[in-house]
Order: structure tokens, then C-alpha cells, then sequence
């Protein structure tokens, strides 16, 4: 006899850097994905059946994240209550040691939610750092955690005439990834929010460049294309740095022909991350499950 299957939704974070992406990786591979190891620490909470995480956001290999989301189906032995949402979290964390990722927060939400569909609404920020001539010059707080341009300071205000034309509803297919790993979705995407800012770097007070600076760009909608995030990031970067004119984000939304994206001008992996998934709270409400006495 098994106790009732209660669902979850999980928030964690994690370092991406030694991942081959968040999703779930085939076991002999020699880099698994942030999900094989959320449900290896499952594996040790001795359920009833092996606990399966279904992930709102992917993230690809080097890519970080503040907060993901995931649900997953618990299943217990019929002499023992569901965890409460806070044991499961603090029994996850303790078997995740010593990798680099971290349960936020967990809750009971009801059988109908998905992480994916459900989500209302995904940001990401991208970091840029300039005014170092070489990525070995950022301080050791910053390796794998930003795009170190090496190409002189950014030109914000043309950054933000770029960026005012990827507002809104368009047809995103030049900011589409040519990878054929992935199906194609509806290219046609809102873009809710994006800003470009100066940020303040990790600890970067200590550093003894006085000439490095740090950007962040920052993407919110409801979902995104393959890599669509890297793509606008490149571009806007390439904006700063006087390599395109900001008419020419319009012109590349209008062409909607991926094979138009400018060449050698994505941003890599390092910069990107996954800031944060928002859920309508309607669809998070359920009975919670009674508070288990016994630590698991």
C-alpha cells in the first residue's frame, strides 16, 4: 500500500557551470544534467515509486539559475503522511551536498498544475563585463559567471533604443536557434519587460582594475524560443559596441529569417541566467499536507 501521491512545486537554484544543461541527462553519460541530481536525491527519500521532476524552464549547459521550478509526484509507503512542503525541501538540500544546487522553496499544489504550462511568466538576466583585455583579468568571483566582452565599454543609451524595439508581440524566427534538437514552436512571442542597466559586479570593490564595469540586460515573458534570450543579448551587445545601430533590431524582427542573425554575435552561456518563474496564485492553491513529525 502506497499513501496518497501529492505533487509539488520546487524551486531551486543552481550553478550551471559543471551541467550539461537542467534537464535530465542518460545515466552513464560523463556530465549529467542538474535533474539527475534532484532525483538522485529523491531516490534516497525511499519512496514508493521513483520521483520524476518536470522542469518549467531548460536552461542549456553553462547556463545558470536564481530560481527554476519544477514539480514533482511523491509517493510514500502507506505508514507514512506526505511530507509537509518545508520537510521535503530540507531532506532534498541534505541529500543534494555537496553539488551546487539548492532547493529554495517548496509547496503542495494540486494535481492539474504543470511547471511548464502553468508558468505565467519567465525572466532572465544577462551579465556583461567590460573593460577587462583579456577573461583571465575578472576577478576569480566572476569566472563563468558573465560574457567579458574585452571590446571597451557599452553604449547604454543606444542599447536602450535597441532594446524598445523587442517590446511587445512579434515574430521572433531571426532570434530563433538553427539547432535542430528542439521542435519549432510558434515563433510569434511577447516581450513583457527588457531593460539594460550598469549593475555592480560580485565583490568588485576588491578587484584592482579600476576600469572594469558590469552590465545587466534583463528579458521577461511568458515563454521564450531555443536560446532566444542569447540571441537578443547579442545583439544588444553588439548595439553597445557600435558594431550595429539600434534600426537594425527593427530590421532583423521584420525579416523574420534566422539566417539574417549576424554572425558571431550570440552571447555565450556564462552570462545567462534564469532569474525567475511567476505562477498565478490560483492555480497554486490546494490543501496542504500535515506537518510530518519525524525527519526523513
Amino acid at each position: 500500500m502506497i499513501s496518497p501521491r501529492t505533487r509539488y512545486l520546487i524551486f531551486f537554484q543552481y550553478f550551471g557551470t559543471k551541467y550539461c544543461g537542467v534537464t535530465r541527462a542518460p545515466p552513464d553519460q560523463a556530465v549529467l544534467g542538474v535533474l539527475n541530481y534532484l532525483e538522485m536525491a529523491a531516490e534516497k527519500l525511499r519512496l514508493s515509486a521513483p520521483a520524476k521532476f518536470v522542469i518549467s524552464s531548460r536552461t542549456d549547459s553553462g547556463v545558470h539559475a536564481l530560481c527554476n521550478a519544477a514539480h514533482v509526484d511523491i509517493e510514500r509507503p502507506s505508514d507514512k503522511p506526505p511530507f509537509s512542503a518545508r520537510l521535503l525541501a530540507e531532506a532534498l538540500n541534505r541529500h543534494l551536498k555537496p553539488e551546487p544546487i539548492r532547493v529554495l522553496g517548496a509547496r503542495c499544489v494540486p494535481d492539474t498544475f504543470h511547471a511548464r504550462f502553468s508558468a505565467r511568466s519567465r525572466t532572465y538576466v544577462y551579465r556583461v563585463a567590460t573593460g577587462c583585455s583579456h577573461p583571465s583579468e575578472l576577478p576569480i568571483f566572476e569566472k563563468n559567471l558573465c560574457w567579458a566582452t574585452c571590446r571597451g565599454h557599452l553604449n547604454l543609451l543606444a542599447m536602450r533604443e535597441a532594446a524598445a524595439f523587442l517590446l511587445g508581440t512579434h515574430d521572433f524566427s531571426t532570434f530563433r536557434s538553427a539547432s535542430t534538437e528542439l521542435p519549432v514552436r510558434d515563433p510569434v512571442k511577447n516581450l513583457a519587460w527588457v531593460d539594460v542597466r550598469p549593475a555592480p559586479g560580485f565583490l568588485s570593490e576588491h578587484s584592482k582594475n579600476s576600469d572594469l564595469r558590469f552590465w545587466e540586460l534583463e528579458f521577461m515573458s511568458r515563454s521564450f524560443l531555443y536560446k532566444q534570450v542569447r540571441r537578443m543579448a547579442g545583439v544588444l551587445v553588439a548595439v553597445g559596441q557600435n558594431r550595429l545601430e539600434p534600426h537594425h533590431v527593427q530590421e532583423l524582427l521584420e525579416i523574420r529569417d534566422l539566417m539574417a542573425y549576424p554572425q558571431n554575435t550570440i552571447a555565450p552561456a556564462d552570462g545567462l541566467f534564469l532569474k525567475d518563474v511567476e505562477y498565478y496564485e490560483a492555480d497554486l492553491e490546494t490543501g496542504e499536507p500535515e506537518m510530518e513529525s519525524q525527519p526523513c
